[in-house]
């Protein structure tokens, strides 16, 4: 297995490293407005989106009406929070797999913030992705309550929403930590010098990242429903559009976004020592 090398020759050079940092990506790049892979990628993110909600939403409002005792289901029956777990993980699995060689596969704004704190896409980028996911999102939604409109509004239309007994800060809590999860997650399946460390061991990027989201599901479906993903929760709010929906909607874009940050500068400066490097070059520029 090879190792990165980063001792310092006799001229006070650094070796040559088994993998190569892409260079950071421009805080602001009108080049790529002239571009058609630009376009091409934000509409994979809205279609992304789109389906992610659409299979995901569709699965919660399926659950709840088959355990609708009211309504002759059983309350053992459905998928169960384990399916609902499962369609989220691998509905993401699946559509980062799709996408990644063509926007990256985000479909999340908090992934997509993350990767702008470190530098990975631009800000033109950044904020068009997340303009992207949102629409899709809300698309997605809208195709739920078209399809299921009988059972929409009664099961609550997907909302994500405190549940019962946990108050706001939990709710808030539970978001940091579950999106910090997928974030890590995100940065460590995709870093270039793990993929020259452990090249020996193959591993499909999407596939930590789905399983990433079926665990964080597993954890906080209980308490707020899982969020970890803003344009999951605004798609489901704005088609809703519930009073409790929107009052603690905050937790949802608030939570993963500080999530994201975190996980950002654990991984960047942290674990990759960014900070360390960048001393270092300010001190050898010195």
């Amino acid at each position: 297995m090879t190792k990165e090398v980063e001792s310092v020759t006799e001229r006070g050079e650094f070796s040559a490293k088994d993998y190569t940092d892409p260079p950071p990506a421009p805080l602001v790049d009108f080049e790529e407005l002239t571009q058609w892979s630009f376009y091409r990628a934000i509409i994979a993110e809205f279609i992304a989106t789109l389906l992610f909600l659409y299979i995901t939403i569709l699965t919660v409002i399926g659950y709840q009406h088959q355990a609708d005792v009211d309504a002759g289901g059983d309350v053992c029956g459905g998928v169960g929070i384990l399916g609902i777990a499962w369609a989220f993980g691998g509905m993401i699995f699946i559509l980062v797999y799709c996408t990644a060689g063509i926007s990256g596969g985000h479909i999340n704004p908090a992934v997509t913030f993350g990767l702008f704190l470190a530098r990975k896409v631009s800000l033109i980028r950044a904020v068009l992705y997340m303009v992207a996911q949102c629409l899709g999102a809300i698309c997605g939604v809208g195709f739920v309550k078209a399809f299921q409109s009988a059972y929409y509004n009664r099961y609550g239309g997907g909302v994500n929403v405190m549940a019962a007994g946990h108050n706001k800060g939990v709710g808030l809590g539970a978001e940091i930590i579950g999106t910090f999860v997928l974030v890590y997650t995100v940065f460590s399946a995709t870093d270039p010098k793990r993929n020259a460390r452990d090249s020996h061991v193959p591993v499909l990027a999407p596939l930590p990242i789905g399983f990433a989201v079926f665990m964080v599901h597993l954890a906080t479906i209980p308490i707020t429903g899982t969020g970890i993903n803003p344009a999951r929760s605004f798609g489901a709010a704005v088609i809703y559009n519930g009073d409790k929906a929107w009052d603690e909607h905050w937790i949802f874009w608030v939570g993963p976004f500080i999530g994201a940050f975190i996980a950002a500068f654990y991984h960047q400066f942290v674990l990759r020592a960014g900070a360390i490097k960048a001393l270092g070059s300010f001190r050898s520029n010195a």
